[in-house]
């Protein structure tokens, strides 16, 4: 049995009122790989800045 289906038999097992906190749960969690994802974006955007602000750059992009 595979993760996705020993969580699917655990929840069809899980009483009603405590449902909505696991999928508050899995909301939190899908919210923390996006933020994570961006934070990443964000601290890498300084050091590839430096090679973006070159004038070689400027003029590679242009014709586009």
């Amino acid at each position: 049995m595979n993760t996705k289906e020993e969580l699917i038999n655990e929840i069809e097992k899980t009483p009603e009122p405590f449902l909505s906190e696991v999928l508050d749960f899995v909301h939190f969690l899908k919210a923390k790989a996006s933020r994570e994802e961006l934070d990443i974006a964000v601290m890498s955007e300084s050091s590839l800045a430096k090679d973006w602000l070159k004038p070689e750059e400027d003029e590679a992009w242009q014709s586009l």
